[in-house]
């Protein structure tokens, strides 16, 4: 089941990212960011246990980025992923949103739901913001993948 993040969902959602960020798959969240985006959160539950986490975070009038995606381990390839994208999709959707990006080390995944390869350079500049925290920053290999909705 998906449903939107709550406050007591947190420590939970850090552990599950931090499985990924430990091995410089996807950048680190501390707590204090997720506390203060919890809005923009959904978690996916199985039998009450939080077993994925997911992200849309509104960047400008038209554009969101899907970020924090992210499923413990003996969870994955359960299509829990895409339900939590679809989720943020439809989020998008009601803010009215052009245009949802993800940066990613992963496109195949991307590219089942529809989101194609750009270059980052067409990207806002404000997207950075969360790259600056990275270890991986400026070498950055991860990929621009974006998807136009609400057309």
């Amino acid at each position: 089941m998906i449903r939107k993040a709550r406050v007591n969902d947190v420590v939970l959602m850090k552990q599950i990212i931090s499985i990924y960020s430990k091995d410089e798959l996807m950048i680190a969240r501390s707590l204090s960011e997720i506390y203060e985006n919890i809005r923009d959160y959904y978690v996916y539950e199985i039998n009450e246990e939080v077993v994925g986490c997911g992200a849309l975070h509104v960047v400008w009038k038209d554009l969101a980025e899907i970020l924090a995606l992210a499923v413990k381990p003996e969870f994955s390839r359960k299509g829990i992923g895409t339900k939590l994208v679809s989720a943020c999709l439809d989020d998008a959707k009601y803010f009215d949103m052009k245009e949802v990006f993800a940066l990613t080390y992963v496109p195949d995944f991307f590219a089942t739901l529809g989101f194609k390869g750009v270059d980052k350079n067409c990207l806002p500049r404000k997207i950075w913001s969360g790259c600056i925290r990275c270890s991986k920053f400026p070498d950055c290999s991860e990929i621009a993948v974006l998807k136009s909705i609400n057309s």
